[in-house]
């Protein structure tokens, strides 16, 4: 008998095993794959390693520019596939250790809940039974497979690839298709473009980075098309097949030649096959229907990460994790999603947290924006060869930071900064106090503020 049944190990489920067990509950975690989960097995953390590589290679192949002269320079896409395989074991052995560490019992199967009777939970894995008193499904997210005439015969060939495979790829493809401009579709077009692929990036919006502030995306279009890829926007794919993407723009339809197609478009949450049923949980289109505590609408049921359609994102699934799992212990904590950063991890890197200028227009919030090019802040010109941009949206009538939103080096390792301003109400004339190191490119934020 268990204190805790969690189904998944991905970031919502083993942080929230970690956080019950070092709490004293005795708990068991089921992850039919690998611990770390879509994550640090095929997403966040391959992606980051084949994106610094390219980043290195980009500073060396331009390193006249800061007066390094280097010569013979090539990105070996094989020695960078073995060394994301290297740090992927590396961090997953961490998680490994970090589940032995709170006394966490890991099953490696697939798990499904059976029932409840007298407040026990019964869960199968492996052909065996688990029970507990308490649920934390926690099963993430899959790929969205649109039906599209030869997308289902390109994916058993291999010739359609999704996240999980486009990042193991033996060699670069020569000309490469992305479908999607989204996040994960603009970082491997980001990767393989410095890798010498010739790559195609087909969206069916008129614009890149889906809710980005359109300011900010529209500057990330321009730095990669300048970098050589060939954007198709505003484009709906019709059919593959024959070594070809067709899609139809303005009614008319026209196909490109791909070695190899990404099909990146979304993510769906992983809410059915795994017993929800069995015991009366509520879904809906986005997935399981929890509150701001992470609670379902069955006692002792919880959920966190993607598979509750709230917020995709590794970091917000930890936060749920945490969340559900100070209710289970009796602590008063709750779930804000108005201040969790995003960010897309391009160079230039986008990063973005709070309210964009088309999302305060559409909810009729009063604003005010202001903003600065990265240019302002002295390491950034120091640092970098070329531009960016830094804008601040403020709340009129209290004049409180509600968006803030950055393209340029760094931007990732600055934005929490701005997440906190937004979380915590800041405003502008309290933010203007606040002491930034110099030289530092976070001092733009401070900049920008003064601009109001």
């Amino acid at each position: 008998m268990f204190d805790l049944l969690v189904l998944g190990g991905g970031p919502a489920g083993y942080l929230a095993s970690e956080r019950a067990g070092h709490a004293g509950l005795s708990v068991c975690c089921f992850e039919m794959r690998e611990l770390g989960g879509v994550c640090l097995n095929e997403g966040c953390i391959p992606s980051k390693v084949l994106l610094n590589s390219a980043k290195i290679y980009d500073h060396a192949l331009h390193g006249e520019k800061f007066g390094v002269v280097a010569r013979d320079i090539v990105l070996d896409h094989a020695g960078v596939q073995k060394r994301r395989a290297k740090v992927v074991r590396t961090l997953a052995a961490g998680v490994k250790a970090k589940m032995k560490a709170n006394n966490v019992t890991v099953v490696k199967a697939e798990a499904v809940i059976r029932g409840h009777e007298r407040g026990i939970f019964a869960v199968e894995a492996g052909g065996e039974t688990y029970e507990g008193r308490r649920i934390l499904v926690a099963t993430g997210s899959s790929p969205v497979v649109p039906l599209i005439a030869g997308l289902r015969e390109g994916l058993e060939s291999g010739w359609v690839l999704l996240s999980r495979e486009v990042l193991t790829l033996p060699e670069a493809p020569e000309r490469l298709a992305v479908i999607g401009g989204g996040v994960v579709g603009l970082e491997m077009a980001a990767y393989y473009n410095t890798a010498g692929s010739q790559v195609t990036v087909i969206e069916m919006l008129d614009h890149i980075a889906g809710p980005t502030d359109r300011e900010i995306s529209d500057f990330l279009l321009k730095e990669y098309q300048a970098k050589g890829v060939d954007f198709r926007l505003g484009a709906k794919v019709v059919s593959l097949g024959g070594g070809r993407v067709t899609y139809e723009k303005e009614g008319e339809t026209v196909s490109v030649p791909a070695d190899k197609v990404l099909l990146s478009i979304g993510r769906k949450a992983n809410a059915h096959g795994i017993g929800l049923e069995a015991i009366g949980v509520e879904t809906n289109r986005s997935g399981v229907v929890t509150d701001a505590r992470g609670s379902t609408n069955v006692p002792n049921v919880y959920a966190a990460g993607d598979v509750n359609g709230r917020s995709m994102l590794a970091h917000t699934a930890y936060r749920e994790a945490e969340v559900c799992v100070n209710t289970m212990l009796g602590k008063r904590d709750t779930m804000r999603y108005h201040a969790i950063p995003s960010v897309v991890y391009t160079a230039p890197e986008v990063a973005s947290v709070g309210l964009t200028e088309e999302e305060a227009k559409a909810q009729s919030v009063p604003y005010e924006c202001r903003k600065l090019s990265m240019r302002y802040a002295g390491r950034f010109v120091a640092e970098n060869d070329g531009d960016g941009l830094c804008k601040v949206l403020m709340e009129e009538r209290r004049r409180s930071i509600i968006g803030v939103h950055m393209i340029g080096a760094y931007a990732s390792e600055i934005i929490w900064g701005a997440a906190e301003m937004i979380e915590t109400g800041l405003r502008v004339e309290e933010a203007r106090e606040i002491v930034f190191p110099h030289p530092t490119v976070s001092e733009i934020i401070r900049d920008v503020m003064w601009e109001f």
